[in-house]
């Protein structure tokens, strides 16, 4: 009888593109995805460093199975990703009974490591230096049939003083325009309209090989693969990003007016304290010139509350930059201490309690001008790819959801002939600080739905052979 698995993802979508793989290479090793509410044979853990909450979830979750593990020793844990890479024996010393602890640069070697592990009974570490496989390289079990990630580059240059990641997946390796391309391709003869590429620094892309345009003509690239028909990338940084990618932007018609532009601060004596390598000038600028080759363009930021040395001056530098640059999102934190990193040693740490009250009022005020963005949307049409999820509230109150093409969640009532991968013209009725919604309009087929549907019809076959039962939706 073939074992189970289960993979839990914690932190950024590299990991979550990692687990894919990570799932795609236990399917190859014979494995099987576990029957939902049933106990996995195998459970892996894919962590992430960069906050200290990542960690308590995972020790809590390792002591929760405990027990489990004591109760049926043939039960296999592992754990990999940042964290992994990070603590490595320490994972052992606190979860003695973990049997595997792979990095950020080996996770082709999980199926033998579990292998080994298993025969030998001993627990197996492998922590590499270097990386051994780029993850779209690697087998996978995607999310979606109709939406997939695809890697650019792995590791970083920048040595942010909050951040590990650096230290954890490397300097920054570029992969091959040419690879890309055929992955692309690939995955869009398979159904795949959307793609996200995907980077520490996306648009440094183009470092390893001396070419300071090879993101914007990557983006034009994409443009000429036909079936593609939504483009999106994550993460980009202030200080690589040139007028080239705008002017890429605006001009590559499946290129989506979405831009996730980390912040951090914006105060510039603690944008210099996180060695962030621009200003809020910069910053503004940049916006200022996606805008005006974009008008509709919609944008995100990451901002991180309470760094050492920020003041309440600072802090409220931060909250009229939100303000000034009516940022659609912003996606932020509370500043913890990660060890090993230059801001963990700063002077003038900030309280836990000051942190969390700036944490509240920037949440509340970013909040209002969420509203404020969204409110401007009701009347408009706009097309939205519906997605292959639906949240308990969409169940309850019989509705679709979907994305917006600048990236906005969007709920409508159910269309009968509606499949997720489809695309149906929406026009905004209400609207919230976090999503908007609307009446349903023109329903437009495609692949994506048909992918979606051979994926759907797919799993109720090979589940049905195996005994396990099947929820209809």
């Amino acid at each position: 009888m073939n074992r189970t698995y289960i993979v839990e993802t914690y932190g950024c979508q590299m990991n979550v593109h990692d687990s894919e793989r990570i799932a795609g290479l236990l399917d190859e090793a014979g494995y099987l995805p576990v029957a939902q509410g049933e106990q996995a044979d195998i459970v892996v853990f894919n962590t992430c460093a960069v906050r200290e909450n990542a960690d308590n979830k995972l020790y809590g979750n390792l002591s929760f199975l405990a027990p489990i593990k004591k109760a049926n020793p043939t039960m296999q844990i592992a754990v990999g990703g940042c964290l992994a890479q990070k603590d490595q024996a320490t994972i052992l010393k606190k979860a003695p009974y973990v049997d595997v602890v792979f990095g950020t640069h080996n996770v082709g070697s999980l199926p033998i490591l579990l292998e080994r592990a298993r025969i030998e009974e001993e627990a197996q570490i492998e922590i590499l230096e270097s990386l051994e496989h780029f993850p779209s390289t690697l087998p996978a079990r995607r999310l979606s049939a109709f939406s997939s990630w695809v890697s650019i580059s792995v590791g970083c240059n920048n040595t942010c003083t909050f951040c590990i990641v650096p230290t954890l997946r490397g300097i920054e390796k570029d992969r091959s325009a040419k690879d890309i391309m055929a992955e692309v391709r690939a995955l869009v003869a398979q159904g795949v309209i959307e793609i996200t590429l995907l980077g520490q620094n996306v648009n440094a892309y183009g470092v390893d090989f001396d070419d300071r345009h090879a993101f914007a003509n990557l983006l034009r690239e994409c443009g000429r693969v036909e079936g593609l028909e939504r483009v999106r990338f994550m993460s980009p940084h202030p200080r690589d990003f040139t007028d080239d990618v705008i002017e890429a932007m605006a001009q590559t018609t499946n290129v989506m007016p979405h831009l996730h532009m980390p912040l951090q601060s914006g105060s510039n004596t603690i944008l210099q304290a996180m060695r962030r390598s621009y200003r809020t000038d910069r910053y503004l600028g940049i916006l200022e010139r996606v805008r005006t080759a974009m008008p509709d363009a919609s944008i995100t930021t990451d901002i991180i509350v309470g760094f050492p040395g920020e003041s309440e001056s600072d802090f409220q530098a931060t909250l009229d930059l939100c303000t000034q640059a009516r940022f659609a999102a912003a996606y932020t934190y509370q500043y913890s201490i990660r060890p090993g990193t230059p801001a963990a040693t700063m002077p003038h740490q900030v309280s836990t309690q000051v942190v969390g009250e700036r944490y509240t009022r920037l949440h509340n005020h970013q909040q209002r001008l969420s509203f404020s963005i969204n409110q401007e949307a009701i009347g408009k049409r706009f097309k939205v790819l519906i997605g292959d999820y639906e949240g308990r509230r969409d169940l309850v109150n019989e509705r679709m959801t979907g994305r917006s093409e600048d990236f906005r969640l969007v709920h409508f009532e159910k269309i009968a002939k509606a499949r997720p991968g489809d695309e149906v013209e929406v026009l905004i009725t209400e609207a919230s600080a976090h999503y908007l919604i609307g009446t349903p309009g023109t329903l437009r087929p495609t692949r994506g739905g048909d992918a979606h549907q051979a994926r759907t019809a797919e799993i109720a076959k090979s589940s049905t052979m195996l005994g396990i039962p099947t929820v209809a939706k």
